[in-house]
């Protein structure tokens, strides 16, 4: 349905050059993915979220944690990107505009559904380094076709040491590389797009702030209000999957 909202949706679209795609979990709900907190079924049921984000939990014991991650990327490799990852994709492909997308999301929906610039600021679920020399993981990797409670992390082979999964825990740094790609994609934007995230997870929640601060605008796209709603230029009450089909429409006609 066109309100007035989506035109000035699409006004703010029309005018961008570059355009900057900020994502977080709602954009993977669409595609059937829980978020992390909701994430606990069957065998996980009673299992912390927060605890299997830990480093102290995985020093402790990290057999579970080992199961519980490539259980979640097996569940992730069996979801699709949705319409929202693929309008993306078309829309980089449309002349005249440079089109990016910093994640904070762990999947790789937004790669499958042809995106070709991600940045990921909290990891991968597909990315695997050593604990203790940080070499990254090059290996095979057993992913589950069911969920089990406890599997054992392989070698490294130039330390000896378990290899751990390529996601930022609680109380870790996110990866330098990483946030300097952000920061540069976010000053130099001339719109912001933010899809799927609440805005209270810091320090990725700054981001849209910074870009502002250099005058992109912000486009929110939300069901909901969010603690970014305040700062956005405009904020459009649709999901990703609806929404993004929509503008990218909307910029061919």
């Amino acid at each position: 349905m066109r309100t007035d909202q989506f035109a000035d949706a699409l006004s703010l679209v029309r005018d961008a050059g570059r355009v900057e795609i900020f994502t977080g979990a709602g954009m993977s709900a669409e595609s059937g993915l829980d978020t992390f907190r909701d994430a606990r079924t069957g065998l996980w049921t009673k299992v912390d979220p927060v605890a299997f984000a830990s480093v102290d939990s995985w020093a402790r014991d990290p057999e579970p944690m080992w199961a519980w991650y490539l259980w979640r990327a097996s569940v992730c490799r069996g979801a699709s990107p949705n319409a929202g990852h693929r309008a993306i994709a078309e829309w980089a492909d449309l002349p005249g505009v440079s089109v990016g997308v910093t994640t904070q999301n762990i999947d790789d929906l937004h790669e499958r559904g042809g995106a070709r610039d991600v940045v990921h600021l909290h990891g991968s679920l597909f990315d695997y380094r050593c604990t203790v020399c940080s070499r990254p993981w090059r290996g095979a990797v057993d992913y589950p076709t069911e969920p089990v409670a406890r599997q054992a992390p392989p070698a490294c082979p130039r330390c000896d040491s378990i290899i751990r999964p390529g996601v930022v825990w609680f109380g870790e740094n996110l990866p330098q590389d990483e946030w300097d790609r952000a920061e540069a994609r976010m000053t130099a934007a001339d719109l912001v797009v933010i899809i799927g995230t609440s805005g209270v997870v810091q320090p990725a929640a700054g981001l849209p702030a910074l870009a502002k601060q250099f005058g992109a605008k912000l486009l929110e796209i939300s069901p909901e209000e969010t603690e970014l709603s305040r700062i956005a230029d405009v904020s459009w009450r649709s999901t990703a999957a609806r929404g993004l089909p929509e503008l990218v429409l909307g910029l061919t006609l």
